[in-house]
């Protein structure tokens, strides 16, 4: 009896990505596992991402406004047909085994309903330090939690539609931790796994600003999101130790003329935030080397200081309004 390989859908969300989509859309060509079809969803780009998508031969769905990550994946789950949906970010390009290992892992794994991946130490791009940090810390903390997770992360990731059949689609109330949120919807119904043998290159922030903006941003539903987690936390990137560390080091320097201005006490925390996860620290130095792991932690810190910033403001932002942060309209089912 001849049995058909399952149905793939490629599900591509992007916004002004015209700088990375061509790398991507080739990375799916490359696949050794056959795909269905390729959807690229245009989120109301101002550059060259819808006709990169059409060089390529892609279904191209475009949005008159720009609604955010949430948005473009559903449109893009109700037009596509497979019965698998294979996401990624448009600033990822995959190995060409990623697709092929993933479904390794459903097929091996009858109970296992999603499968996401890491990204590679190599840069899609190498745009110097900065992204350098990202890709190192990235690489590291999804490495660290490799196995049965709770937690759905999209940048790469095979799902089977029944999932959103059964738990909704993505909460378009979320420009950021919506693939979060949904892992949390999935709970103990549908196994989740990260794996290192689904890997991508990633094309990741390179400039310090730009970085440090994007994480007070996105760290703003860091409390909504958990406040409404019906589970146990998922996976974390960055240690509770680390994070008060980083918030206690400026806080401590007014404390530097009590100690004829030496700040004795940031030092001691900064000491602390460093070797606050010392298996990253043996990663970065066994990477990288001192000098850079200095400059490594000088970005951790302020990165870290971003994040504990913006989860306060989201905090108090979600106590004034209620709406800001998950919806948990769980009703929006796929067509199909």
């Amino acid at each position: 009896m001849l049995i058909m390989p399952p149905t793939v859908s490629v599900i591509i969300p992007a916004h002004n990505s015209a700088k990375t989509l061509g790398a991507c859309l080739e990375a799916v060509r490359r696949q050794r596992q056959p795909v269905t079809e390729v959807i690229v969803v245009d989120d109301a780009s101002t550059d060259d991402t819808g006709a990169i998508a059409r060089r390529f031969g892609c279904r191209l769905l475009v949005t008159d406004r720009n609604a955010g990550p949430a948005a473009a994946r559903n449109r893009g789950i109700r037009a596509s047909t497979g019965e698998l949906l294979f996401f990624l970010d448009s600033d990822c390009a995959p190995e060409p085994d990623a697709l092929e290992n993933a479904l390794a892992i459903l097929r091996d794994e009858p109970d296992v309903a999603c499968v996401h991946g890491i990204y590679a130490l190599e840069p899609l791009i190498d745009d110097g330090p900065v992204e350098a940090y990202r890709l190192l810390h990235g690489h590291y903390w999804r490495l660290r939690n490799v196995g049965r997770v709770r937690t759905t992360l999209f940048a790469v990731c095979l799902i089977r539609r029944e999932v959103f059949t059964s738990v909704g689609l993505f909460d378009e109330n979320l420009r950021a931790s919506e693939d979060v949120e949904l892992g949390d919807r999935m709970g103990d119904r549908y196994g989740i796994v990260l794996t290192d043998t689904v890997v991508c290159r990633h094309d990741d922030d390179s400039r310090l600003g730009a970085l440090l903006r994007k994480q007070f941003h996105r760290s703003q539903l860091l409390i909504p999101v958990a406040l409404a987690e019906r589970g146990p936390a998922g996976i974390r990137a960055n240690s509770p130790v680390a994070l008060v560390a980083a918030t206690s080091v400026p806080a401590t320097l007014p404390l530097a003329p009590l100690a004829g201005g030496w700040p004795a006490a940031s030092l001691l925390l900064l000491a602390l935030f460093v070797v606050a996860e010392p298996g990253l620290l043996r990663f970065v130095l066994r990477r990288r080397g001192p000098a850079y792991a200095a400059f490594f932690f000088a970005v951790h810190l302020l990165v870290q200081l971003a994040v504990v910033t913006g989860a306060v403001v989201g905090g108090l932002r979600h106590l004034a309004d209620r709406d800001f942060g998950p919806t948990r309209a769980t009703t929006a089912k796929t067509p199909r």
